[in-house]
């Protein structure tokens, strides 16, 4: 399983390939992450995902897309975004994390090409499978690939020097109305981040949805609008299913008894964490345990 770690404010830690610089290329599968879901989450740098195989629907600040064998997609800084397949198909996707820093060799070519996207109105690029420039990026992930795994060396030199050929598309398709979701932060977006960052740091304790509206300084009506908006479904459905999510993590990475793991998430009662998940994935957390533990 692949986890995603979360800081308290929602935000990503970003596993850099290396230390000194920060970047990421990482191959995923979509079964690689629990339930087919990945978390709720944000982060400074800058994300690309193009899809290898499969298909995923993917979302950014509320905003439903559905992305195909051949599609890329360029999410902005600090947007609230996850994909997922709720007809559980599996998807084989690359994503490449770059932080905005990365981009800065001159000040202005930072000033007119990284700026003006970064601080501006534009949430997402997608680049469709059939678009002129799709064969490009498509070349240029390979690429990408290819020199990661092998990692030759000054492979981080050539790598940098695809990062900034697949800026320089991002810039180029930036300016294609067809291709561009561009958004003014909506206000409740901040209120979402606050509130799943309560929960994040809290999914432990007992939570009410007062509590989770009382972290985003709303109502609990307005906390269920905003909840349904941006995630597609209630606060405490959300909450349930982190702690689920975090269930499955721990089932798989350590010894701890089911009766343990589930006070550790936040559920009470037993019998209702193991009704839940069975619910939600097909076996008891036992049964879940033997087929996915790590030997």
């Amino acid at each position: 399983m692949i986890d995603i770690e979360i800081m308290q404010d929602a935000s990503e830690i970003i596993h850099y390939d290396s230390p000194e610089i920060s970047y990421a290329v990482q191959e995923r599968l979509l079964s690689n992450y629990t339930d087919m879901r990945a978390l709720c989450h944000w982060h400074d740098d800058l994300e690309l995902l193009y899809i290898f195989d499969g298909e995923m629907n993917y979302e950014v600040n509320g905003q439903k897309y559905l992305l195909q064998k051949g599609d890329t997609i360029f999410i902005n800084s600090r947007k609230l975004h996850y994909g997922y397949d709720n007809n559980r198909k599996e998807c084989e996707f690359m994503v490449v994390l770059i932080h905005p820093e990365l981009l800065k060799a001159s000040n202005y070519m930072y000033r007119r090409y990284v700026h003006p996207i970064l601080n501006y109105a534009t949430d997402i690029v997608i680049v469709d499978h059939a678009a002129p420039d799709a064969g490009k990026f498509s070349a240029l992930f390979h690429k990408i690939l290819e020199c990661h795994r092998l990692a030759e060396s000054s492979h981080e030199f050539q790598l940098l020097g695809y990062f900034y050929e697949l800026w320089s598309l991002i810039y180029q398709n930036c300016n294609m109305e067809e291709n561009v979701i561009s958004n003014r932060e909506d206000p409740d977006i901040q209120v979402q981040k606050q509130m799943v960052s309560y929960i994040y740091q809290h999914y432990q304790e007992h939570i009410t949805l007062e509590d989770i509206a009382a972290a985003g300084v709303v109502s609990r009506s307005k906390c269920c609008r905003i909840f349904q908006k941006y995630l597609s479904q209630s606060p405490i459905s959300f909450l349930n299913n982190y702690r689920m999510e975090i269930s499955c993590n721990l089932l798989c990475d350590t010894s701890f008894s089911i009766t343990q793991i589930a006070t550790f998430c936040g559920f009470n009662h037993l019998s209702y964490y193991s009704k839940m998940f069975l619910q939600r994935y097909g076996c008891t957390p036992n049964g879940y345990r033997k087929t996915h533990q790590k030997r």
